[in-house]
């Protein structure tokens, strides 16, 4: 299904909804059965084929001809008890027992009598900031459900005990009476049959190809029709937290979840990896979060990250409705709230206990990777050492300089090299762009000018300077309206060119507009170093991309040559790698497999043909 189908089937659901509820969640209970009827009517006609072939054989009729109509029946009957039988997954996390977290328990009960609300058969504790309920089926579509609690330790470190009762109000909600019931029932009926779409695709059998074209054609259709449904179940669920809780306190705990998430992914891990330049062997993060999430974040990022959030947009990507319409609909007005002095770790028997083993399993599972980024640090000091000792330095390296050292220290000292950059080459696009973000502590109308004079002189930092000029203005309360309106504009204008500019870099065929890459050798070596711990990854060859919309942009072209992985696990992993790796510039990752004109890259076991690229590994 298209994406502007698929969103405009969720408006209607949406309009639905609004209009009449109950004959919306009847059209959604008839939509979820015609799923139910074709996978109980495949297996109800799959058992009486092998009946009736069954039964002839016994009376001596038996023909050749069964042998493949027992097949065919065999075929559609395993793939509809599969559908019919498909389990989930259990949750990840530490079963925790009555007695590992006694206080937590009794707030649960204490909850679930005031919602009426079904009793929890498992409750865990993980290492994500975050808490959730999920419903397993026993008998896979049909029959009863296991409810299982999962509740991240940070969580209890970051949020005093009103607020992460609120937080495990609003998921209890979400099993609340019949509404809750039901809204839960088409919940795990969008989980299974999510599940069930990806178990099924590539199967080879008749059966398999049939059951995996309905799939194709009603799952996109059953997620859109019950998008209302689930987003109407968030708005209950807030509802209850409020009134349990006090609307007060439940808008304080979206609020106060949504900037230390934000705080946490912004700034404590990277100061946390950063620990890996003096530390060869994983340092666990839960004890160092601890003492962290005991204080309130900086009032500046918590500033500015509430106005991001409250910028934020609901769309159909997510069930969950975005903070500002959160807020609303609990009559909450938007505002930094009164940060918890004291974290709910209390509701835990023995809080050190359970972070030190968290802090051993995160050490366990990231030893490679903190190794691999300790070995990164070190290079990175290297090139820094070598690039510092070089007498003269053109723009390029100063700018390289300056990068790295940020790299190293989000908060080093670096104008200074981006100026002497600028005084070299006034006009050069990143040292505009450097020197544009240590003035973020500058008063507006500085760093306003200066994002003109980056708007202005490099076109491939267009977009960049006009958000980040908007975001200025936004954030202050004083801004001058006719200067948002302008940035604004330059935005929609650099939107356009962007797009214009993504889609040149992947147009057909891929290999025209290519030439040799243009990295040194230290951004070459970290490229084969980063490729080489990608398993699949057979060979790759790098290529430079020009654009025709932005000629001087740095753009490349991976090619890759992968072993074990299909069309689709290719897929994904290529566009991992285009987040992942660290190139002065954009990439578009492929493989070898997905065009005609690049099967030669493999076969030629060099350079790519008509290309001149540089084989990395």
């Amino acid at each position: 299904m298209e994406r502007a189908d698929f969103v405009h089937l969720v408006r209607l659901s949406e309009h639905a909804s609004a209009e009449d509820s109950g004959a919306y969640r009847r059209s959604v209970a008839a939509f979820a059965s015609l799923g139910y009827a074709w996978v109980v009517g495949c297996f109800v006609l799959a058992a009486a084929g092998l009946w009736w072939i069954v039964s002839l054989a016994l009376q001596g009729r038996f023909r050749a001809v069964f042998v493949t109509g027992v097949l065919a029946a065999g075929a559609l009957l395993w793939s509809s008890a599969r559908a019919l039988w498909c389990k989930l997954d259990p949750p990840e996390g530490v079963r925790l027992q009555p007695a590992d977290a006694p206080a937590l328990f009794e707030a649960l009960e204490r909850i679930r009598k005031k919602v009426q609300g079904p009793p929890l058969h498992e409750v865990l504790l993980d290492a994500d900031f975050n808490a959730s309920i999920m419903q397993r089926p026993r008998w896979g579509l049909f029959g009863g459900a296991r409810n299982h609690l999962v509740v991240g330790l940070p969580l209890l470190l970051a949020l005093d005990r009103q607020r992460v009762l609120a937080v495990l109000a609003h998921e209890y909600g979400h099993l609340r009476g019949g509404h809750g019931r039901f809204a839960a029932w088409v919940y795990r009926t969008r989980v299974s049959w999510s599940r069930l779409h990806e178990s099924m695709r590539g199967g080879e059998s008749l059966a398999a190809m049939l059951t995996e074209g309905f799939l194709k054609w009603y799952f996109p259709r059953f997620i859109a029709r019950t998008f209302a449904l689930a987003r109407q179940d968030e708005y209950e669920a807030d509802r209850i937290a409020g009134r349990l809780l006090g609307k007060d306190v439940a808008g304080a705990a979206l609020t106060e979840i949504a900037v230390k998430a934000h705080w946490m992914g912004d700034a404590f891990w990277r100061e946390h990896w950063a620990l890996a330049g003096d530390r060869p062997a994983a340092v666990g993060p839960f004890g160092h979060t601890h003492q962290a999430l005991a204080l309130p974040p900086p009032d500046a990022f918590a500033r500015a990250s509430l106005r991001s959030a409250l910028r934020r947009i609901s769309d159909v990507d997510d069930t969950h409705p975005v903070l500002r319409v959160r807020l609303d609909a609990l009559g909450v007005q938007p505002a930094l709230p009164p940060w918890s002095r004291r974290g709910a770790i209390e509701l835990l028997a023995k809080p050190d206990r359970w972070i030190a083993h968290f802090d051993k399993q995160w050490c366990r599972e990231h030893a490679d990777g903190w190794k691999r980024h300790h070995a990164w640090l070190g290079r990175v000091r290297e090139r820094i050492a070598e690039l510092a000792a070089r007498g003269q330095k053109n723009a390029g390296e100063l700018v390289q300089l300056a990068d790295l050292q940020v790299r190293l220290d989000a908060r080093a000292p670096v104008r200074a090299l981006y100026e002497e950059a600028l005084a070299q080459s006034p006009t050069h696009g990143p040292a505009l762009q450097g020197w544009c973000r240590t003035l973020a502590d500058d008063p507006p109308a500085q760093r306003l000018a200066a994002l003109a004079r980056l708007h202005e002189a490099s076109p491939p930092h267009r977009w960049w300077a006009a958000q980040a000029a908007v975001s200025v203005l936004e954030d202050d309360p004083a801004h001058d309206a006719p200067d948002l309106e302008v940035w604004r504009e330059r935005l929609e204008s650099a939107d356009e060119a962007e797009a214009r500019a993504w889609g040149g870099l992947s147009e057909a065929p891929l290999l025209e507009r290519t030439s040799a890459p243009d990295l040194d050798d230290f951004d070459r070596r970290e490229l084969q170093i980063e490729l080489a711990a990608w398993r699949p990854v057979r060979r790759a060859w790098l290529l430079r991309k020009q654009l025709r919309e932005f000629s001087a942009r740095r753009c490349y072209l991976l090619v890759l040559e992968l072993h074990g992985v299909d069309d689709e696990d290719a897929w994904d992993l290529c566009r991992s790698l285009e987040r992942a790796l660290t190139l002065p510039g954009p990439v578009e990752a492929t493989w070898t497999g997905q065009a005609p004109e690049l099967g030669g890259m493999a076969r030629s076991a060099g350079a790519p043909p008509s290309a001149g690229g540089q084989a990395t590994g």
